[in-house]
């Protein structure tokens, strides 16, 4: 049967879109390089710290679902353009935030936001494009954008900041969803889903409300210790998750479909894609602080060394779906993990006194070895399910996956707070005045800038004792992903050998 080929038309939707993907990607890596100018104008507590970065992530995670299914009752453009003019609007709002507070707020509001453009564009782009070739073509553009948004993200919001605030960075999506704006009606078709499943807005709601009650219990206690309200949120925060669960296991249409978990090959997949960008996540929020709190380095020269681990992710992303046609996804997976493994556990070896070289080392072989699982991962989670439920497994894989990304921030995050403020409860000189001790002990950013008021011995005594106890987290937190990622690598290798080469690109 002859399927119709996609026009001129479709590809100039295709680059918009594409353009779309790329700004949300270079949106997620430039707020790292952001953070210390943010904790120097801002000055939040560790904790906003970590909402500042992470509530993005749990917005989309939580809301993903429900976005996707609300797009298909109401029609695909018509969300991707309100997600658009949302996303436009709250990062106008972002950059002028007055306060932590403010920003955490349009933070969150950018997780809406993102929730309803994420859906979209890529059940846009396999609507757009019906010939298998073409649509390959297609999604590799698609998978390209995200990549090459990672990659020269950094050097981008390294130019910005070193010009301009911290706030710029959130300018940079402004012109390409205006042009979505204004040439999406023209350009992208109009699709519905006549069967698309209820919405439920309890289940979204339970989903939300629990993780974030949740990760405000683990912030809280690695903030200020273990207290009645940090626990009470923690305790609350599973109950709300275990009835989240209970509910999509009773519902005839849930809004999560858990019985896809009962495919061994699907949870397998989806416990390495979430391990995979957990421990990305967590590295990369603090490689950015290494370079410029430190190391001393300006927001562009840190942007131009971490180019080449997003230029190698670029690569690694390209060439994998052809070379899985010829090795076996346990080998590549595998492999990649254990690759990413030996970077991680390379940054357990980072000094204050040391140059930037071994910490690129370690970025470009966490980037080469991470390159290959995402995708592959995503086209096995996705491919293990019945064909009727490839909709709900493609939901359960980015929701997974925006999940663990923000999981991996506010877990290593947490940790890292934890043994900074454990240190410094110590080892900060006596002299230091009550005062300046206080948000010293709160956030590496806050002790640099404390140290450049004090007496010269004092403040290199200060920002000594800050950078060790950073240091001494990053450590930790390094350790622990990348002992957790070898882990996941002999899990990958055992439990994913059966399935042979193959295209696994997301090719028809």
């Amino acid at each position: 049967m002859l399927v119709p080929r996609a026009g001129r038309t479709e590809w100039i939707g295709l680059i918009v879109l594409a353009l779309a993907c790329l700004v949300y990607a270079m949106d997620m890596t430039v707020l790292h390089l952001a953070v210390p100018m943010i904790s120097s104008d801002l000055q939040p507590t560790s904790a906003q710290l970590l909402w500042i970065i992470d509530i993005y992530g749990f917005m989309v995670a939580g809301l993903l679902i429900t976005m996707g299914t609300l797009g298909d009752r109401v029609g695909r453009r018509r969300m991707l353009l309100i997600g658009a003019a949302l996303f436009t609007v709250v990062s106008i709002v972002a950059a002028f935030a007055p306060s932590a507070e403010t920003l955490i707020v349009c933070r969150a509001l950018l997780g809406i936001a993102g929730a309803t453009v994420a859906p979209s564009t890529l059940s846009l782009i396999f609507n757009m494009f019906r010939d298998p070739q073409q649509r390959a073509v297609a999604v590799g553009v698609w998978v390209g954008a995200f990549s090459t948004g990672g990659a020269v993200g950094p050097i981008f919001g390294g130019f910005l900041l070193e010009q301009f605030w911290w706030g710029s960075v959130f300018l940079l999506a402004v012109p390409v969803m205006l042009l979505l704006l204004v040439l999406g009606p023209k350009v992208l078709p109009e699709f519905r889903d006549e069967a698309a499943g209820r919405l439920d807005p309890i289940s979204a709601a339970l989903c939300v409300a629990a993780m974030i009650a949740t990760v405000f219990g683990m912030k809280q206690i690695a903030q200020d210790g273990v207290d009645v309200a940090a626990v009470a949120a923690l305790l609350g925060g599973l109950g709300l998750g275990a009835i989240f669960v209970r509910r999509q296991l009773t519902q005839d249409d849930p809004m999560l479909d858990l019985r896809l978990f009962r495919e061994s090959t699907f949870r397998i997949a989806l416990l390495v894609n979430m391990i995979g960008i957990f421990v990305a996540f967590g590295y990369f929020l603090f490689v950015a602080q290494y370079f410029q709190l430190v190391l001393g380095m300006t927001p562009l020269a840190t942007g131009l060394v971490l180019a080449p681990s997003g230029l190698g992710f670029l690569i690694g992303s390209q060439l994998t779906p052809r070379i899985v046609r010829v090795v076996r996804p346990a080998s590549l997976i595998g492999g990649g993990m254990a690759l990413a493994g030996v970077g991680l556990l390379m940054m357990t070896l980072l000094r204050a006194d040391a140059g930037y070289g071994m910490a690129l080392a370690a970025s470009v072989l966490c980037s080469l070895g991470l390159a290959p699982v995402f995708g592959i991962t995503t086209e096995i989670i996705v491919g293990s399910a019945p064909p009727e439920q490839a909709g709900a497994a493609s939901g359960v894989s980015e929701t997974g996956a925006e999940l663990g990304g923000a999981l991996g921030i506010s877990i290593l995050g947490s940790i890292s707070i934890a043994i900074y403020r454990g240190d410094l409860s110590t080892g900060l000189p006596a002299d230091l005045p009550a005062d300046a001790a206080g948000p010293v002990r709160d956030t590496l950013g806050a002790a640099v800038d404390v140290a450049a008021t004090l007496p010269a011995a004092l403040g290199e005594s200060v920002l000594h004792a800050a950078r060790d106890a950073f240091l001494h987290g990053v450590h930790l937190t390094a350790g622990i992903a990348g002992l957790a990622s070898l882990t996941v690598a002999v899990v990958a290798f055992r439990r994913l050998r059966a399935l042979p080469p193959g295209d696994y690109s997301g090719d028809d």
